[in-house]
């Protein structure tokens, strides 16, 4: 039976290791705008019924992605009217310092109530 090099070992479980760091590091940012991303599409559908102004709807997109703890600002929501409902977009960027490299990863959640 042919046994692997020490080195061989190593280096996959180096690589594994890499991995599950990375998973760790990203993978909540990418839950919590998954999070945000089925709030602005429930809130499209219910607000049919609502009609709030944009500003209220702008205020509760920014204050669940507080909640969520993503640095989303009310410039970063964007409020569209159109014949087929209403179009909510957010648009918003996530920095992460690693060692030696900085990870700007950019997030565009949006919904209409078509």
């Amino acid at each position: 039976m042919n046994r692997l090099p020490p080195w061989r070992l190593a280096a996959g479980i180096g690589v594994l290791a890499a991995l599950f760091f990375f998973l760790a590091v990203f993978a909540p940012y990418y839950f919590r705008n998954l999070e945000l991303q089925n709030y602005v599409s429930e809130m499209t559908h219910r607000v049919a019924a609502e009609t709030p102004s944009d500003d209220v709807l702008r205020t509760r997109v920014v204050e669940k992605a507080h909640q969520l703890q993503l640095p989303v600002m009310a410039d970063n929501v964007r409020i569209g009217h159109a014949a087929e409902g209403l179009q909510i977009d957010v648009r918003y960027m996530v920095s992460i310092n690693l060692p030696g490299y900085t990870v700007n990863l950019h997030f565009y959640p949006g919904a209409g109530s078509r």
